[in-house]
């Protein structure tokens, strides 16, 4: 981790994405014993991403054991178990939006809406040190200033230092045809004209909840395709139950829609799978259906067996939604890869592969600038990029330098810099 966790004395989160959150129990397995701050919604999305990681890692490492037993290999353990998150949830402090919060008496913190999924934030810190006063911001993930379902990015108090993430620093999303409609595009296609099935891997998390709402507003609509739509992940059914429970997060127009429309998750054919053997069957049924199933990266969780139990079919189709690193399952299938090992088999890649880029959680280039709007940059002494890949951070960062800020680095992992 770059740090001895006996010796971290709290852990402030941004947001209950996995990539944020996955290493939490294994920071308390490992000797931490602090505090957890972050906001009431990602308390409880975490708690239930964190079992939902423990056991995916349980089940893969015995998966893995197997085939190691036979080849005399030594045993693997997971990085950590089921129990081991639990107990990393006890640690967890629940802190609102807009409040400065004392940690102690040289550090307070503040969270600010990021508007990325429920609960996530920006967070904020006022740190004295040697009789001198620090302001720092964290982004989080920035969302997006157009979002269906969550209110804009808050504005923030003027920070001396920031660190920002970068993911799509060099590009805009499509704006040019709505969610909706893109969706209606691919069920007709993969559904409708060639009688198959529509394999949509989803985030549990503010993925699966926006696709979910797409299609309730083409029912509405009455344009919605009379099909079975199966969302099979159980945790983006516990997932989805707790973004209803924070409605207070929503923007204007959704709650509008929850005047006339007590359900905008819900719609005719929906049907949430539960248990494995459900789940299975869906592999012996024929089309045309849509599948809805995470992980968004297809590189964990029931989808990764849809995708190589279906993806030699020409009749098939797999829909992305999101962001995919390029080394996942996702990434490499989007690239164009005509063969791909899921499992230790290898499948020819038959079937359509599909994106809708404009589903993004993360903001694009233009909702990073306007993010940073409510700075002054001649105040803001550094501005470090993170989370996002180099050549987009080296676009993203000349954009910036156009916009005034001075001092913008791009840190390797693990780095020390010191903030004078």
């Amino acid at each position: 981790m770059g740090v001895n966790p006996e010796e971290v004395d709290c852990l402030i989160l941004s947001h209950a994405h996995i990539d944020h959150s996955g290493l939490i129990p294994k920071l308390v397995k490992d000797g931490f014993a602090g505090k957890i701050y972050c906001t009431p919604a990602t308390k409880e999305l975490t708690a239930v991403l964190l079992d939902d990681s423990a056991g995916i890692q349980e089940n893969e490492v015995k998966y893995e054991n197997k085939r190691r037993a036979q080849e005399g290999q030594p045993y693997l353990e997971p990085l950590y178990t089921t129990e081991d998150a639990m107990i990393a949830v006890d640690h967890f402090v629940a802190v609102e939006y807009g409040e400065w919060f004392t940690i102690d008496e040289n550090i307070q913190l503040m969270y600010t809406d990021a508007g990325h999924i429920i609960g996530s934030a920006a967070v904020h810190l006022i740190i004295n040190e040697n009789g001198k006063t620090q302001r720092f911001t964290f982004s989080g993930d920035v969302g997006r200033y157009r979002d269906v379902i969550l209110k804009s990015p808050a504005e923030f108090p003027q920070a001396d230092h920031i660190i920002l993430e970068s993911t799509y620093g060099n590009s805009l999303h499509d704006m040019a045809t709505t969610t909706p409609d893109q969706l209606l595009q691919w069920i007709n296609k993969a559904c409708i004209q060639k009688k198959g099935k529509l394999i949509i891997p989803a985030f549990s998390v503010g993925r699966t909840q926006e696709i979910l709402f797409a299609l309730n507003q083409l029912e509405l609509e009455r344009r919605l395709p009379e099909l079975d739509y199966f969302v099979d992940s159980p945790l983006s059914v516990d997932a989805t139950q707790i973004v209803k429970r924070f409605p207070r997060y929503f923007n204007k127009t959704i709650q509008k829609i929850l005047e006339s429309d007590s359900d905008p998750f819900g719609f005719k054919g929906l049907k949430f799978v539960k248990t494995v053997d459900e789940s299975k069957m869906l592999n012996f049924r024929n089309g045309p259906f849509v599948i809805i199933s995470a992980s968004g990266m297809a590189d964990a969780g029931r989808v990764k067996h849809h995708i190589s139990n279906n993806i030699e079919s020409s009749r098939n189709t797999i829909l992305f939604t999101g962001y995919c690193e390029p080394r996942s399952i996702g990434g490499k299938l989007m690239k164009g890869q005509k063969e791909i090992k899921i499992y230790g088999v290898v499948h020819e890649v038959n079937a359509e592969i599909g994106s809708i880029r404009s589903m993004s959680a993360h903001g694009d280039y233009e909702d990073l600038s306007q993010f940073l709007a409510c700075q002054d940059p001649r105040q803001v002494k550094r501005l470090f990029l993170v989370h996002g890949e180099y050549e987009v951070q080296q676009a993203f960062k000349l954009r910036l330098a156009k916009k005034g800020f001075s001092d913008i680095e791009i840190p390797e992992l693990h780095a020390e810099i010191g903030l004078g």
